[in-house]
């Protein structure tokens, strides 16, 4: 029931990529999420892979950065990829942007309105441009993750505000310029809903995403506070949307999707991104598929149990492996530095993944894979 909600079931990669297919896996998932590590792909084009195959990437990239503007980046889970539809139901986290961004952009919108002002003037005249370009004469500030100026940290607070957007990405760079010189206009005139009907249209859109899920998972979705997120919950109950189930090793209350669909079986062939819906809710991934999953990037090398970029494989309906990648660009090699199978993981294993490692590197346009020999027992 969880894959067929996260369009694991809907046999797409048997169809051609385009504009369709893109929209009936984001129809599926709601978002994508980004994120700047680039060991094998940027994270937002990664849950496409899995489930349409060899994509062109270009398909995505019109939809982000061309006219007419398909989708939008903001915070959904995390900064991510939204359809445009859902600008007006996120216009309350913007207006609560003094309140929820971040410590650092809270600060700096607070001491210097005058910044504020003059980078929104700044971005008026000169969009779409970097925070880089914004920031040629002003000091920087240094901290352990960050080395950002209050420029970066201003237009950041813009940015949560929606008084600017990305325009595209410069590499991974963000440009920005104002809302309505990249959205389209309809959208941007669309009547802002109530707070309460906004975020009951979130919690439905993760519900449809999810399946089955508790409360916890639901409001993960899109990062929603508890009491929001609790009296969401009960008014989709209430209206018959959600329906309260018991789960087999849950403690938790679960709800189910009216709409859930529960297919005969779930013929998938994947390599799920650490940032793949599917993955964000780690004690559900591990209540669903028995696999303790972590992201090990920001672990020390010698602390790591499975490796830098491990990707989950999905075969069937089983997370079966775990597959560390990199894509070794300058020689053309995508690299399978550790392959862990999974207990009980089935005997045509390693001969599915291999097929799937060679279709991932001719999407990324890399001309060989190297594995190591055989898999060893996560």
């Amino acid at each position: 029931m969880v894959l067929a909600a996260q369009g694991f079931a809907d046999g797409l990669r048997e169809r051609r990529a385009d504009g369709w297919a893109l929209r009936r896996v984001l129809t599926r998932v709601g978002l994508l999420q980004m994120d700047s590590v680039n060991a094998v792909a940027r994270a937002h084009y990664l849950p496409l892979f899995a489930r349409l195959g060899p994509y062109p990437v270009a398909l995505l990239d019109r939809a982000a950065s061309r006219a007419p503007r398909r989708l939008f980046e903001y915070w959904g889970h995390e900064a991510s990829l939204l359809p445009v539809d859902l600008h007006r139901l996120l216009r309350w986290r913007m207006e609560r942007a003094h309140v929820d961004a971040w410590g650092s952009v809270r600060r700096v919108a607070r001491e210097r309105p005058q910044l504020l002002r003059r980078l929104l003037d700044e971005v008026r005249e000169r969009g779409p441009v970097t925070a880089r370009e914004l920031a040629e004469d002003e000091p920087r500030r240094s901290g352990p993750w960050w080395d950002w100026s209050d420029v970066k940290w201003a237009i950041e607070f813009l940015f949560w505000r929606g008084a600017v957007t990305t325009a595209r990405r410069r590499g991974f760079e963000r440009m920005y310029d104002l809302p309505e010189r990249v959205l389209p206009r309809a959208v941007l005139e669309a009547p802002t809903p109530p707070v309460e009907d906004a975020q009951r249209e979130l919690m439905r859109i993760a519900a449809r995403g999810s399946g089955v899920a508790t409360e916890r998972h639901l409001r993960d979705y899109f990062r929603l506070d508890v009491v929001s997120a609790r009296a969401r919950v009960a008014e989709l109950v209430e209206a018959g949307e959600l329906l309260p189930v018991r789960v087999e090793g849950w403690n938790p209350p679960a709800y189910l999707w009216h709409g859930a669909r529960v297919p005969r079986a779930v013929d998938a062939r994947a390599l799920v991104g650490p940032f793949d819906s599917l993955m964000w809710e780690r004690e559900r991934v591990e209540q669903l598929f028995g696999m303790r999953y972590r992201i090990e990037i920001y672990t020390p090398a010698h602390k790591r149990v499975y490796g830098y970029y491990v990707m989950p494989f999905l075969l069937g309906d089983r997370l079966v492996a775990r597959v560390d990648l990199k894509a070794d660009r300058p020689a053309g090699v995508l690299r399978v530095p550790a392959i862990h199978l999974e207990d009980g993981a089935p005997g045509h294993t390693h001969d599915a993944l291999r097929e799937e490692l060679e279709l991932m590197a001719g999407w990324l346009g890399l001309a060989a894979v190297d594995e190591p020999p055989r898999a060893a027992a996560a």
